[in-house]
C-alpha cells in the first residue's frame, strides 16, 4: 500500500468536468469559479439564498481511535463512506480538510486518501488547491506587520511588547522559527521584542476561516482578534489596529469551499485545515452546512483522535454553528491496536516488521484504547459506529478479537472497511451500518457549559476524557487565565493544544493510561476564532521535519512539467 499504488490507480481514473460533478448535486454553473476543469470554488452566499428553505440532510462524523505515526485510513474511509452511499443510492458528500505544506514534505502525506477511495486530481489539491492557506498566511502576516508597524511608529495603543499573542505564520514545518527576536539591528530595522511563528493550520486565522459563517461573521471574528494587551491590561485587537478590513478583503475568497471528485466521481468539498492537535481541527462551517443542505448524507471528519478532534468538533464546532451529528464512525485498524498494545517501538517512523505478524494479545489489550475511545464518544449522545479499516496483513482471527471487543461496547454498529482496495464496493457493509444508526436517536450533549470556569473547563476534559487525575499550571498559564477572566473572555469553550499520539500528554504512553498529570504550559485566547487556547507542557505549534523528509523525493520533470514524488 505504497504511494506507487495511489499514483497507479489515480492515473487510471477518467475525471470528469467538474460543472458536472456540481450539477449532480444540484449546483449549476453560475455558482461556480473554476478552475482548470476539474476544480472550482462555490459562491455559497447566493447559492444559499436557494437552499434555505431545504431541510438538512444526516451528518455523519469520522474520528478515530488515538492514532499512530503510521496513519490508520481515517480520510480514506470519509472518503469511502460517502462513495459507498452514493452506491447504495444515496447522495452523499464528503467533506475533508485541505492539506498543509508541513506535514506533506514532512511526513504525513497529502491528506487526499489513497488507493481505491482518492480525492482528485491529487497534485493540485495537495500543491496549494485555490490558495486559501496562503491567503490565510497572508491575512495573519499583514496583521503581525501593522502591530510591530504600530509599535515602530510611537505605540500609540500603548501595547506591551512583553503581552503580545498574534504571531506570525508559515504553511511549512521549521522548527527554528519556533522561539524568535525579531526588530534586531537598531532602531531603522523595527522595535526588538521576542515572537515565535506558527505553521498556518495552528494559527488563528485558520480558525476563523474554518467557523466563520458567512462573509459578515468573517469580518467581525477577524476584528475581535486580540492580538495583545496594553500595559495596564486591556485586550488591544485587530480592528484597534485598523487591520481587519485588509485582512477581510485577502481572505474573501477563500471563504467560499472548494469542490472536487473522488476517484468514483463522487462530490467532495475541500475546505479549511486546521490541526486538531492545536487547533480545533475540523473542515469548515460553511462546507459541511452547504452539504447538508445538498445531499441525504454528509460525511465529514475531525482530525486525530476522538479525544481531541471528535471533541472540539462537538465542543466548539457544534456549539457555535447549531450542527449536530446523526452518527459518530470511529475508525481504527488491527496494526494500530497491536501499538497501543506498548509492545511495539517505533524507529524514526518507519512501521516494525513485527506489526505486520499475527500477534493475538497484543491486538487484545491494545483494544482499551479503542474501549476509552468509545466511552469518550458516548458522553455526547450521538450513535456510534465501529470502523475496522482492514490490512492485508491482518489476520482473520485478529479481526475477530477487535469485532467481538467492539460489540461488547453497545456500539450501534461494527465493520470492516476495505476502502483502500475495493473502494466503495469495500465500504457498503459500513455504510448499511451508518444508514441504520442514523436511524436511531441522536440527543447531542456538550462535554461542559460554556459559563464554568476556565479551569473547570480544562479539567473536565482532562479527566473525562484523558483520563488524567490532576491538573497542573505553570505560573504563564495561571497569570493568562487571571489576565482572560479579568477582561470577561472566560466564556469560550477551550480548545486543548496536546499530544496527538497518546490519551496522555506523553506521546510514548500508549493504550489507556491511567491516574496521569496533565500539566499546561500556556493559555492563550483565540477570541476572532471564538476560543481558549490551552497547551500542554511540550505541545509545538510549529512542527519540526524528520530526519529525511519527504520532501526529499519531491521534484519535476522539465520536459513536461509533471510533478514527481508527491505519492
Amino acid at each position: 500500500m505504497g504511494y506507487g499504488i495511489d499514483q497507479r490507480i489515480a492515473s487510471t481514473i477518467k475525471l470528469k468536468d467538474i460543472s458536472e460533478i456540481a450539477r449532480k448535486i444540484g449546483i449549476a454553473d453560475k455558482y461556480l469559479t473554476k478552475y482548470g476543469k476539474y476544480i472550482a470554488k462555490i459562491s455559497v452566499d447566493s447559492l444559499n439564498e436557494i437552499l434555505k428553505k431545504r431541510k438538512n440532510g444526516k451528518m455523519i462524523l469520522v474520528t478515530s481511535i488515538t492514532p499512530t505515526h503510521l496513519g490508520e485510513g481515517k480520510t480514506v474511509n470519509t472518503i469511502g463512506l460517502a462513495m459507498a452511499l452514493n452506491k447504495l443510492g444515496k447522495k452523499a458528500i464528503s467533506c475533508i480538510r485541505q492539506s498543509s505544506f508541513g506535514p506533506f514534505f514532512g511526513i504525513k502525506g497529502g491528506a487526499t486518501g489513497g488507493g481505491c477511495a482518492q480525492i482528485l486530481p491529487a497534485e493540485e489539491v495537495t500543491m496549494g488547491l485555490t490558495g486559501d492557506s496562503f491567503a490565510v498566511s497572508n491575512a495573519q502576516n499583514l496583521c503581525s506587520a501593522f502591530l510591530d508597524n504600530s509599535l515602530y511608529w510611537g505605540n500609540p495603543l500603548n501595547i506591551d511588547k512583553g503581552n503580545i499573542s498574534c504571531t506570525r505564520v508559515l504553511d511549512v514545518s521549521d522548527r527554528a522559527l519556533r522561539n524568535l527576536a525579531i526588530g534586531g539591528g537598531g532602531k531603522f530595522h523595527g522595535v526588538n521584542r521576542k515572537t515565535s511563528v506558527e505553521i498556518t493550520q495552528a494559527g488563528e486565522c485558520m480558525g476563523v476561516l474554518s467557523l466563520s459563517e458567512n462573509l459578515k461573521d468573517l469580518r467581525q471574528r477577524l476584528g475581535r482578534i486580540v492580538v495583545g494587551f496594553t500595559m495596564s491590561g486591556k485586550p488591544v485587537t485587530a480592528e484597534d489596529l485598523k487591520v481587519a478590513g485588509a485582512m477581510s478583503a485577502i481572505m474573501k475568497n477563500a471563504l467560499n469551499p472548494n469542490l472536487v471528485q473522488t476517484n468514483e466521481n463522487t462530490p467532495c468539498f475541500v475546505h479549511t485545515g486546521s490541526f486538531a492537535n492545536v487547533s480545533h481541527g475540523s473542515s469548515s462551517v460553511i462546507a459541511d452546512k452547504l452539504a447538508l443542505k445538498l445531499a441525504d448524507y454528509t460525511v465529514t471528519e475531525s482530525g486525530f483522535g476522538a479525544d481531541l478532534g471528535a471533541e472540539k468538533f462537538i465542543d466548539i464546532k457544534c456549539r457555535k454553528s447549531g450542527i449536530k451529528p446523526d452518527v459518530i464512525v470511529i475508525n481504527c485498524s488491527v496494526r494500530a491496536l497491536k501499538v497501543h498494545s506498548g509492545d511495539f517501538v517505533f524507529k524514526g517512523n518507519s512501521m516494525p516488521a513485527e506489526l505486520k505478524k499475527e500477534n493475538l494479545s497484543a491486538v487484545d489489550r491494545g483494544c482499551s484504547n479503542l474501549e476509552k475511545q468509545v466511552e469518550n464518544l458516548k458522553m455526547f449522545g450521538v450513535p456510534i459506529v465501529v470502523c475496522i479499516n482492514k490490512f492485508d496483513s491482518d489476520s482473520q482471527k485478529e479481526l475477530d478479537i477487535v469485532v467481538k471487543r467492539a460489540e461488547v461496547l453497545n456500539v450501534a454498529g461494527v465493520a470492516i472497511s476495505e476502502v483502500y482496495k475495493m473502494g466503495s464496493k469495500g465500504a457498503v457493509e459500513l455504510a448499511r451500518a451508518v444508514i441504520k444508526a442514523a436511524g436511531e436517536e441522536a440527543s447531542l450533549r456538550y462535554l461542559y457549559p460554556v459559563d464554568m470556569s476556565i479551569r473547570g473547563k480544562i479539567e473536565r476534559i482532562a479527566k473525562s476524557m484523558y483520563g488524567a487525575n490532576e491538573v497542573k499550571y505553570s505560573d504563564l498559564a495561571s497569570a493568562n487565565i487571571g489576565r482572560i477572566e479579568k477582561n470577561k473572555f472566560e466564556m469560550f469553550p477551550v480548545c486543548m493544544a496536546k499530544a496527538h499520539l497518546s490519551l496522555s500528554n506523553n506521546p510514548l504512553k500508549k493504550g489507556r493510561p491511567r491516574g496521569f498529570k496533565l500539566s499546561i504550559e500556556d493559555v492563550t485566547l483565540a477570541a476572532g476564532a471564538g476560543y481558549i487556547v490551552v497547551k500542554c507542557e511540550g505541545v509545538n505549534v510549529m512542527p519540526g521535519l524528520p530526519k529525511k523528509p519527504r520532501g526529499i523525493n519531491v521534484d519535476v520533470d522539465v520536459k513536461t512539467g509533471m510533478i514527481k514524488g508527491l505519492f
